[in-house]
């Protein structure tokens, strides 16, 4: 007697409602174990593998790549008879039971939140996928082919060029397929194969792309934002040429050896200094409830630029980080960010957010809030430039300096000029002069 389970899709992060087929790491026929990976998906924050609640055999995927799934919709049905008999599309009898009837402990987190109207197809399936198991007859399954590893951005780059990726040789660290392997790929298409446009047919001026994933998400964020909170966006010029100095001698530290000490470092440490004395900034509105919530802890999001697009992960009680701390905190952000693997849990409950539009070598901008933020700060380029500079006798000359400016975007409604320019002039001072944050 079998007893087939249903997977719904969880809601990994907060409050998510679908994600997008990926890739699947099984097939009809497969056996697995409990934890096992068994699909990757992609939410508006993050591409996240999925581990299997159940041990047993793989009966019905209920989705295919491409498939834009809302969250407790079935994924997949596995066939939990210690027999490990391989499935025949039909359950020998009786109903499939749901997830919520016997839900392991070990995937503490994964539980079904609600239900959805359907699945919606985000594009025609690739023929030369197999067919989903629950609309085929019964028939006896096929060995599990190897999944081609790459990354999520790799992935992405080979459906946006037309490369299928079980053709593609990969050169990777172990036999991974890279960003390189993908565009040799396309390269070498045989032209003798492509078919030959005509002479007089238009040439094609324009690329749709899909909006979805992390784009849909932000997109929808930044509108909202925009046009929720009344924005006041500050600037300042800063002489930073004393915090310049001291990057070097903490650079030089043994217990920063093995770190990459950066000026984005000492501009996140001085902002967070600073927001001690404005706890405005670190606050949020909440219009249902009519109140203003100050928050007594402060995560710190920090805006990176991948190759999925913009994502703001946060640093979880930021402010209480000595340096050091800080400083490997951002490192691990940095390096989870650019992979593509953050996970949704990391990239929720920020309260401020730093951007460093300088990285690109912009001298300033006007950022637009993170939903839920009172304050963000961006950052720009760190310069040598001439400066007036007056000693203690109150002359002036002009010498090079190391210069930036600063951009503080601010909710009106929950900070006024006098917080938000005081909280940017704070921040500036200790930048200008580290010695003040001793005060």
């Amino acid at each position: 007697m079998t007893s087939p389970q249903q997977f719904l899709l969880p809601d990994v992060g907060e409050g998510l409602t679908e994600a997008e087929i990926l890739a699947w790491s099984v097939r009809p026929g497969d056996v697995v174990e409990v934890n096992q990976i068994i699909v990757e998906v992609e939410t508006a924050k993050a591409a996240v593998e999925l581990p299997s609640p159940y041990a047993g055999v793989v009966s019905a995927l209920h989705a295919e790549v491409g498939d834009l799934l809302p969250v407790g919709r079935p994924l997949i049905t596995i066939d939990t008879d210690a027999s490990g008999e391989a499935a025949s599309g039909e359950p020998d009898g009786g109903a499939v039971q749901q997830p919520d009837a016997e839900q392991p402990a070990l995937l503490v987190g994964y539980g079904p939140q609600g239900t959805g109207n359907g699945r919606r197809r985000r594009r025609p399936a690739n023929p030369a996928q197999p067919q989903r198991a629950d609309s085929v007859e019964a028939s006896a399954p096929e060995p599990a082919a190897t999944r081609p590893a790459a990354k999520p951005p790799v992935r992405k780059l080979a459906k946006d060029l037309g490369v299928d990726l079980t053709t593609v040789a990969p050169t990777g660290p172990g036999n991974t397929i890279t960003r390189e392997d993908i565009h040799e790929a396309a390269r070498g298409a045989s032209p003798q194969t492509a078919p030959t446009p005509a002479l007089d047919a238009p040439r094609t001026s324009e690329t749709r792309v899909p909006i979805r994933g992390v784009r849909k998400h932000t997109a929808a964020a930044m509108v909202a934002s925009a046009f929720t909170a009344p924005h006041v966006t500050e600037f300042i010029a800063v002489d930073v040429t004393a915090t310049m100095r001291l990057r070097e001698l903490v650079a030089g530290r043994r217990e920063f050896r093995d770190l990459r000490v950066t000026p984005l470092l000492f501009f996140a440490r001085a902002f967070l200094i600073a927001l001690a004395k404005t706890p405005e900034a670190n606050s949020s509105w909440d219009e249902a409830a009519q109140e203003i919530v100050l928050k007594h802890y402060v995560n710190l999001g920090v805006a990176a630029a991948t190759d999925r697009g913009l994502v703001v992960p946060n640093i979880k009680g930021a402010d209480r980080m000595p340096l050091l701390e800080l400083a490997q905190a951002l490192a691990d952000l940095t390096a989870t960010a650019r992979a593509g693997r953050t996970s949704p849990q990391g990239m929720t409950g920020g309260t401020v957010t730093l951007t460093n539009v300088g990285v690109f070598g912009v001298d300033t901008g006007t950022p637009i809030l993170n939903p839920g933020e009172a304050a963000i700060l961006a950052v720009g380029a760190v310069r040598r430039m001439p400066w007036v500079v007056q000693d203690d006798d109150g002359n002036e000359r002009i010498e090079p300096r190391w210069g930036t400016q600063l951009a503080l975007s601010f909710d009106h409604r929950l900070m006024d000029g006098r917080q938000g320019s005081e909280l940017l002039a704070h921040t500036a001072q200790i930048l200008h002069e580290p010695g003040l944050a001793m005060l």
